[in-house]
């Protein structure tokens, strides 16, 4: 009961309160039933401001939750069309495109398993510059929880999460072209290191699978995984590499009956792989001690792809400018963003800060001067026209011979200028053209501007007078690029001329010539005494390959690299397209520097190649994909894809099966290598 009783006022509290609270509402409908009716005309009118108590107000829309909602966007559709990859059938693709293009032609390797091919030769792969992923084992506070994952290869994240940091670690020491203190940055090992360089972009993937479907497993296959930012002797120095390839390969020989190894490098590959059989025989502490016969007892044949022997031109641009074609263009369609300060990006000159450091990028600066490549008014490839296509017949290129004598009366570029001032510049006549020599000029007070020394460059110490020094000698051929080297990164260069050399050999019975700089430069070293061996370079032709850049100084030199490419150049009689003029290759390595010492440099016994190894040429003509369900294709001759053309991939299983450059069919050149070879006057 007295429960109850103490229930009973706060229910009747309740109740008032609740009377209370209606009381309002009750005399607001009854105030809106006589407005209704129009019988309360004398009814006090609300003051406005009260009536603004009861709007609500529309919520606002700002610039940030606009960003929001489109990452949101982007993120579901991206995670939507992902779940819906991989939700449908492994061979949906496959039908799709089947039904489109008509049935798809069996891999290689399934084609040769069907001819009866079966593992005989163990295979060695030598990744090229930038393919190999690298990972961190050591580092700076800003990379805690880095441990083992990889800075280079795979997802990139790091990049774009903590891009400074990640830029400090990928660089090496600007003194020692070693590790900085404090960080330790290693590459991956397996063939996990290059078969893919990001998720869906393979390397070696599509040759590794169709090695595998002939019966190749890791005990036959190998991955030379190495520091590509190293020059090649600092890759023995720091990392014992080129002792760790000798051990492999003589344990891989060993265990698969004595039977030798199939070594197919790749781009950079190409060059390491040089060094390496030059290294292998060389005594000791300098060499592996091999002995003169260790690559004749070890080595079946040396498959080359996409081997830029003679260097490339694209090495060029990027060491004086960070950049290339694609950057250029990139540069021409959003002006001042990839360089401008406004944002604090300096992308560019943290990419040269960074990629300068790197020795390894020295390996690929064109070998041979004008000898090879050129002088201000000729080069091997004059008359070449970007609209001429070859034939390939019985093996060998059939062209109008009147063709190229009467494209060289037209118009042809002067190739040999790799670099110029001006688009004029390129095109004048040597007569016409003055220089002044940038040699002895003084380089001036500092051009740096304190804004920008965070972003340092060797640029930063060259004064106003330096780089228009630069400028005013007007044109660089392939001789005076070196010294224009030296002259605007005199630190990298000499770093660089320390590991590798870039001319021609008067006597290679001279002593000078058993240091390692001269190991990796095909015009200053032999190939070892193995008649039996055979070397392949396969390489792709028919696409836009950059040989030559116009250059202009850029409007301020403060922040900014001081010379950039002029993408305003263009001429479509002399291939020159955004200030890059181009030849026939496989869109990063000329036909020259690929196929000039199989062509003539080692053809036959010369003083290069005085055991006469057998030298064959490969030249596959591009084809892009006829859709995009075809990826980058199976007839690309792309410098990268390549390695996904079906039938580069049946020329190297049937090699490791066991086939030699004659069963294979010997030379397949579509381009004029042999032609262009034969006005280049070296001596053999």
């Amino acid at each position: 009961m007295s429960l109850l009783r103490r229930r009973k006022p706060i229910n009747e509290s309740d109740k008032a309160s609740e009377a209370s609270d209606l009381k309002p509402q009750i005399e607001k409908e009854e105030d809106q039933q006589e407005d209704d009716n129009g019988n309360d005309k004398n009814k006090k009118k609300i003051p406005p401001r009260i009536k603004k108590k009861h709007v609500e107000k529309p919520p606002k829309w700002s610039c940030l939750d606009t960003c929001c909602w489109f990452i949101g966007c982007i993120c579901v559709s991206w995670w939507l069309l992902l779940f819906l990859y991989n939700a449908m059938p492994a061979s949906f693709p496959q039908y799709v495109t089947e039904a489109i293009t008509g049935p798809l032609p069996d891999p290689p390797g399934v084609k040769l398993k069907k001819e009866g091919l079966r593992v005989k030769h163990p295979v060695f792969f030598v990744p090229g510059i930038v393919t190999g992923g690298l990972e961190l084992w050591e580092g700076r506070k800003c990379a805690e929880g880095l441990f083992r994952k990889r800075l280079w290869g795979g997802t990139f994240g790091e990049v774009y999460k903590r891009p400074l940091c990640w830029v400090e670690h990928m660089s090496l020491d600007n003194e020692t072209g070693l590790d900085p203190c404090g960080i330790r940055v290693r590459p991956v090992s397996g063939l996990v290191a290059a078969d893919y360089f990001a998720p869906g972009y393979f390397v070696w993937a599509v040759l590794i699978a169709n090695l595998a479907r002939i019966g190749y497993e890791e005990k036959t296959m190998y991955m030379a995984a190495y520091d590509w930012r190293l020059s090649f002797q600092n890759t023995e120095v720091r990392d014992q590499t080129l002792s760790r390839i000798k051990s492999n390969i003589e344990l891989m020989v060993a265990t698969n009956g004595g039977k030798k190894a199939v070594v197919v490098p790749h781009s950079m590959g190409v060059l390491y792989f040089l060094h390496f059989m030059k290294w292998v025989e060389a005594p000791a502490p300098m060499g592996g001690g091999g002995g003169p016969d260790w690559c004749s007892k070890h080595i079946k044949a040396v498959v080359n792809i996409g081997g830029p022997f003679l260097g490339v031109p694209k090495a060029i641009a990027g060491l004086f400018s960070a950049e290339a074609r694609d950057i250029a263009v990139a540069r021409a369609i959003a002006p001042g963003f990839l360089d401008n300060d406004i944002f604090h990006l300096q992308t560019l000159q943290h990419v040269m800060r960074m990629s300068r450091t790197w020795d390894s990028t020295m390996s690929m600066i064109p070998k041979g001067g004008d000898t090879i490549w050129g002088g201000l008014d000729w080069s091997p490839e004059e008359g070449y026209s970007c609209s001429k296509k070859g034939e390939r017949k019985n093996d060998t290129l059939i062209a109008d011979p009147g063709t190229e004598s009467a494209v060289s009366q037209a118009s042809s570029a002067n190739y040999g200028r790799i670099i110029s001032f001006g688009k004029d510049v390129a095109e004048a006549s040597s007569s016409d053209v003055e220089r002044i020599d940038f040699r002895g000029a003084v380089k001036g007070n500092s051009a740096a501007n304190t804004t920008c020394r965070d972003v340092w460059t060797e640029y930063h110490d060259m004064g106003f007078a330096g780089i228009k020094a630069v400028a005013e000698y007007k044109t660089y051929t392939a001789e005076s690029i070196v010294d224009l080297l030296h002259f605007v990164a005199p630190k990298m260069m000499a770093r660089g001329t320390a590991h590798f050399s870039y001319g021609i050999a008067d006597n290679l019975d001279d002593p000078k010539y058993k240091h390692f700089k001269y190991w990796s430069n095909p015009l200053e070293t032999t190939l070892p005494n193995a008649p039996e061996m055979e070397i392949f370079s396969l390489y792709g032709v028919g696409l836009p390959t950059e040989r030559a850049y116009v250059y202009k100084l850029s409007h301020a030199a403060e922040c900014y690299i001081p010379f950039q490419i002029d993408t305003s150049a263009d001429d479509e009689d002399t291939c020159l397209k955004d200030g890059v003029y181009s030849m026939d290759g496989d869109e990063t390595v000329p036909v020259l520097s690929a196929g000039f010492m199989c062509a003539k440099g080692w053809r036959g016994k010369t003083r290069f190649n005085p055991s006469g190894i057998r030298t064959y040429i490969r030249e596959y003509s591009h084809s892009p994909p006829a859709n995009l369900l075809e990826g980058r294709g199976t007839l690309s001759g792309a410098h990268v894809d390549i390695m996904g053309n079906f039938a580069l991939i049946e020329d190297v299983v049937r090699v490791a099966a066991g086939a030699s450059g004659e069963e294979l069919g010997g030379d397949q050149v579509f381009s004029n290598i042999f032609n262009w070879s034969k006005k280049i006057n070296l001596q053999l």
